[in-house]
C-alpha cells in the first residue's frame, strides 16, 4: 500500500493541475485569435454558419475568429485536422453530417474517432431534406411513390451530391424504410444532382432546401414530402414523408461546433454560453433560415447525445444497404 501512496498522490496532484488550468484558461480565454475549421469550401451553408457565429464570436470577445476552408475527403481532412489539435479551445470545426456520423462506416480506416477525439460545443443548425420528382413521373404522394416503386424495382433513378453524401445516404434510408429497389446517380454536388432531377435525366431525389425550394416554386419539380418532424416553413402546404406515408423518416444535413476532445469544460462552456446567445438573434436565425437551415443551439450535452443518435441509426442503415466509398 505504501507503493501505491506516492502515486495516489501524483494522480491527485495532475487531476488537481488540470482543473486549475482549466479554470484559469477559462478567465482568460481568448486571449489571442480562434480558428474555426470548415471542412467544405466556401460559399456554402457550412462556410455560411461558420462565418455569422464566427462574426458574433469577434464582436462579443474582440479577438479574431479566423474562417479556414479544408475541403477534402468528404470533410474528413478538416475534421481530423482539429481533432488531432491542442485542446484549449483555440481551433474549431464547424462539425457536419458526413465526416462525424457517415464516414465512421463508409471509409475502411478513419485518423479520428468522432466521439472520443472531439468535444461537443453545440448542435448550431439543421437543414432537413425533401423528396422530389420530375414533374413527369406520374405520382403526387410519397405513397404513389413508393407503389411505383415496387412496381417497377430498380427501373426509377436518384441522384445524389456524391457517393456517401448525405443526399446518397437519404436515397438509402429511403429504400430500406420503404422496402424497395432504386438505382443511385452520383453527381458532384447537389446543384447538379437538383438539376439532373430538373432536365429529366434521373428521376427523383431527396436533397436539401437550398437547390431544391427554387425550382419547386417555378414548377419545375414536384415536391412529395419533407423529410422533418413537422412541415417545413419554406413549403407548407408539402407533408411530412411521415404524412405522406412513410412513417418516421426523417433525414437532413446539421451544422455544429466542436472542439478537439479534452478541451476542458470551463472553456468549452464559455465558448457554448456566447454562441447560444450569438444564435438566439434574429439577424442570425435569418441568415440561417437564408440558406435553408433552421436554428437549434442546443448543449453540449444534448448535441453528445444527438451525435450518439444518429451514429446509431446510420450504422444499422450502412450495413443494411452496404454504401461504401468509391
Amino acid at each position: 500500500m505504501r507503493l501505491c501512496k506516492p502515486l495516489a498522490v501524483a494522480i491527485a496532484f495532475v487531476v488537481a493541475s488540470l482543473s486549475a488550468y482549466g479554470q484559469d484558461g477559462a478567465a482568460t480565454y481568448p486571449n489571442r485569435p480562434i480558428r474555426i475549421i470548415v471542412t467544405f469550401p466556401p460559399g456554402g451553408p457550412t462556410d455560411i454558419v461558420a462565418r455569422a457565429v464566427g462574426q458574433k464570436l469577434f464582436e462579443a470577445w474582440g479577438q479574431p475568429v479566423v474562417i479556414e476552408n479544408r475541403p477534402g475527403a468528404g470533410g474528413n481532412i478538416g475534421t481530423d485536422l482539429v481533432a488531432k489539435s491542442s485542446p484549449d479551445g483555440y481551433t474549431l470545426v464547424l462539425s457536419n453530417f458526413g465526416p462525424l456520423i457517415i464516414s465512421p462506416f463508409v471509409y475502411s480506416k478513419l485518423p479520428y474517432d468522432p466521439v472520443k477525439d472531439l468535444t461537443p460545443i453545440t448542435l448550431a443548425a439543421t437543414s432537413w431534406f425533401f423528396v422530389v420528382v420530375h414533374p413527369s413521373v406520374p405520382v403526387t404522394s410519397v405513397k404513389e411513390l413508393i407503389a411505383l416503386a415496387k412496381a417497377k424495382p430498380g427501373e426509377l433513378t436518384f441522384s445524389s451530391s456524391g457517393n456517401a453524401s448525405p443526399s446518397h445516404l437519404a436515397g438509402a434510408l429511403f429504400q430500406y424504410a420503404a422496402g424497395v429497389k432504386l438505382t443511385h446517380v452520383p453527381y458532384k454536388g447537389g446543384a447538379p444532382a437538383v438539376g439532373a432531377v430538373v432536365s429529366g435525366e434521373v428521376q427523383a431525389a431527396i436533397e436539401s432546401p437550398p437547390p431544391i425550394v427554387p425550382q419547386v416554386k417555378a414548377g419545375k419539380l414536384r415536391a412529395l414530402g419533407a423529410a422533418r418532424p413537422n412541415r417545413s416553413p419554406l413549403l407548407p402546404d408539402v407533408p411530412t414523408v411521415s404524412e405522406a406515408g412513410l412513417p418516421g423518416f426523417e433525414v437532413g444535413s446539421w451544422y455544429g461546433f466542436h472542439a478537439p476532445g479534452g478541451t476542458p469544460k470551463p472553456i468549452v462552456d464559455k465558448l457554448h454560453a456566447q454562441m447560444l446567445k450569438a444564435m438566439q438573434t434574429q439577424e442570425l436565425r435569418e441568415r440561417f433560415a437564408a440558406v435553408g437551415a433552421e436554428t437549434i443551439a442546443n448543449s453540449p450535452a444534448q448535441f453528445a447525445a444527438f451525435v450518439d443518435a444518429e451514429l446509431r441509426k446510420w450504422q444499422k442503415v450502412v450495413r443494411a444497404t452496404g454504401v461504401k466509398v468509391d
